[in-house]
């Protein structure tokens, strides 16, 4: 049987493709001032971890980190986001500092990337170990349903609490909080407008008549 033509190449631009996607999904996520833009630069950087673990022969990996982190974590940001308070606090920090700060943690990433680098392509690695099992889907399947049952049935209660204590959350609508002049004044006004209409004379024209 002969070989897909230029099979190669295209595997490569898939994974080139992957990579290009989380480093972009990454720099949208840090980088944006708002934050639903954030929130989609972070699901597409999972987008793009899903597909590393897919070419890592992780299936299984590939497909939790879209239904899990893509489908559950940032649809929970986006509620979080659209139930906190319409308008977000002035920032108070200084442009000076945060650029300082920023160009200090640039730094030591690209200090730790290099280190990495050089110790991945310096390093004579062993070679890898007989597997114990393929990792498909089936093998863990079997597993969740056997050995770590429990450890998935607690998971699911967990999702489960989660799930009702963010209906419990979103009942209470978005309000903006009263202030306490306006609570004051909710008091005040029914006791004055419930006041007779008929003012009682004045003291000084009573001892006039």
């Amino acid at each position: 049987m002969t070989a897909f033509p230029a099979s190669n190449l295209i595997t490569t631009a898939v994974f080139v493709v992957c990579l290009l996607t989380m480093a972009f999904g990454a720099c949208l996520a840090v980088t944006s001032t708002r934050l639903i833009h954030s929130v989609c630069g972070l699901a597409t950087c999972c987008f793009g971890v899903a597909g590393l673990y897919y070419f890592l022969h992780s299936p299984f990996l590939a497909l939790m980190e879209i239904l899990i982190y893509v489908g559950a974590v940032c649809v929970t940001i986006v509620f979080a986001v659209m139930l906190a308070e319409p308008e977000e606090p002035p920032r108070t920090e200084k442009s000076g500092s945060t650029v300082a700060w920023g160009g200090l943690a640039l730094l030591i990433v690209i200090a730790i990337f290099c280190g990495l680098v050089w110790l991945g392509c310096r390093t004579n690695w062993p070679a890898p170990g007989d597997l114990l099992n393929d990792g498909s889907v089936a093998i863990l399947g079997r597993a969740l349903l056997t050995t770590y049952s429990m450890a998935f049935e607690l998971i699911s209660l967990a999702l489960l609490v989660a799930i009702l204590g963010a209906l419990a959350i979103a009942r209470a609508g978005r309000t903006r909080p009263e202030a306490p002049e306006s609570r004051l004044q909710a008091v005040v006004h029914p006791i004055l407008d419930a006041r007779p209409a008929t003012q009682p004379a004045p003291v000084a024209a009573i001892n006039h008549g």
